[in-house]
């Protein structure tokens, strides 16, 4: 190389480290506040880095992924500087309390005691790991039992394990009249996790599974089996794009997830069939103690003539004061909007009440396209409520809603109670 070469490549290196060492870099990074939640693990999920230049939005961002994490209620952060050039970044953690059970008790449609238990902790070993499972006994028993790591393998792959065995008396709708089945779905899934940034992120994989129907009381059918066993293959796939940003009990921005599902069953004959449905939610601060909360969903399914269409129209799915599992269909197109108001804020309480108005219309078994847009499909219901939420420990939202129709095309309901755990959505 000749000599003025090796002067301009030696000029560039030391222009290019006169500039660098006169970046504002990261020389420490402290997290308090946190005492199950690992600092290893906040520190290996950061976007923010060690020795590396001081980017505000890159802390912004670490910022809302933090809250977004079951085991944190609130987070803040301090930059001081150290020396010239040289800072310390400070993470302030709020955390929340993440071993939860879960118990619900209700009578059945024969006016039995029902119970439901189970524990699920949202942090376990302290690194944003979902571990629990449940009991259930309805006149049968059922049980489940769940593991989530979404950074099991790095900050953007993870696992999740779940294993059910969920058993339940659900009616079934066939020439306007209805039967009592007892569902049983065995079901293995293994699914893995890949977050692409901080907005995007993708949930794929399989889920070998067991239903079985087995007829117990109502009409009957000569083309309406009164026993049914499947064996079938679910290939499932969810993309969320989350765009939400959270205060405690408040939520602002967008989000979207895409659910599809493609299942194959194995008996005699071999059967496809494919759902999706997609979930856009929309959340609006509104004065200093509102929250108005939206969610659109459509979805549909292969068209089949069958009783065990996919989409149930149901209190705690989609339209709260119609019913439980009061219809069934093919397709599904549904408004739920709440405005949420703040009317007690103080500790580790905050109390809200909100007024609802929830739409839907459904697309019936082997039917067309326009079934949603007939006036018998068309449910409209509105009603009002109470949320008394803890700030201090994950999901800890007890809901009542009272909801009463407006418009009805089928039911003769007229409306009634709805209790729930976390937000209607």
């Amino acid at each position: 190389m000749k000599p003025k070469k090796y002067f301009f490549l030696i000029t560039f290196l030391l222009l290019a480290s006169y500039i660098n060492s006169q970046e504002n870099n990261i020389t420490k990074i402290k997290i308090e506040g946190n005492k199950k939640l690992k600092t290893s693990y906040i520190l290996s999920v950061l976007s923010t880095k060690k020795n590396k230049p001081l980017d505000s939005l890159k802390i912004e961002e670490d910022i809302i992924f933090l809250k977004r994490l079951p085991a944190i209620s609130n987070v803040s952060y301090k930059v001081n500087k150290i020396k010239k050039h040289t800072y310390k970044v400070l993470f302030l953690v709020e955390e929340n309390f993440t071993i939860i059970p879960d118990v619900n008790f209700w009578t059945t449609t024969n006016k039995q005691f029902a119970f439901k238990v189970g524990l699920y902790d949202y942090n376990f070993l302290g690194k944003n790991i979902t571990f629990g499972g449940f009991y259930q006994n309805n006149r049968f028993n059922s049980y489940g039992i769940l593991f989530r790591a979404p950074n099991l393998f790095s900050k953007n792959w993870g696992l999740s394990v779940n294993h059910q065995n969920w058993k339940s008396e659900e009616p079934l709708y066939f020439n306007n009249s209805f039967a009592n089945y007892l569902y049983n779905n065995v079901s293995f899934e293994v699914l893995g996790l890949h977050q692409f940034n901080l907005k995007n992120r993708i949930d794929f994989g399989i889920n070998f599974f067991k239903e079985e129907y087995t007829y117990l009381t109502g009409a009957t059918a000569p083309s309406v089996p009164q026993q049914l066993k499947l064996n079938k293959t679910l290939f499932k796939f969810t993309y969320i794009f989350d765009g939400l940003n959270y205060s405690y009990q408040y939520v602002k921005g967008f989000k979207n997830v895409l659910n599809a599902q493609y299942v194959i069953t194995e008996n005699d004959f071999q059967n496809k069939f494919l759902i999706f449905w997609n979930d856009f939610f929309y959340f609006r601060r509104i004065w200093t103690k509102g929250n108005w909360a939206n969610r659109i969903r459509f979805g549909l399914s292969t068209n089949e003539n069958s009783p065990f269409a996919p989409f149930a129209l149901d209190n705690n799915v989609n339209i709260r004061g119609v019913g439980f599992l009061v219809d069934r269909g093919t397709g599904v197109a549904t408004l739920n909007s709440e405005y949420r108001h703040t009317i007690y804020d103080k500790g580790w309480l905050a109390v809200q009440t909100n007024i609802f108005v929830d739409a839907g219309s459904w697309r019936n078994p082997a039917g067309e396209l326009d079934d949603f847009i007939k006036e018998e499909n068309i449910r409209v219901y509105s009603g009002f409520g109470l949320r008394f939420i803890s700030k201090k420990i994950y999901n800890a939202t007890f809901r009542i809603d009272y909801g009463f129709k407006v418009y009805d095309g089928k039911s003769n309901s007229k409306g009634g109670l709805v209790f729930g755990i976390g937000q209607y959505f």
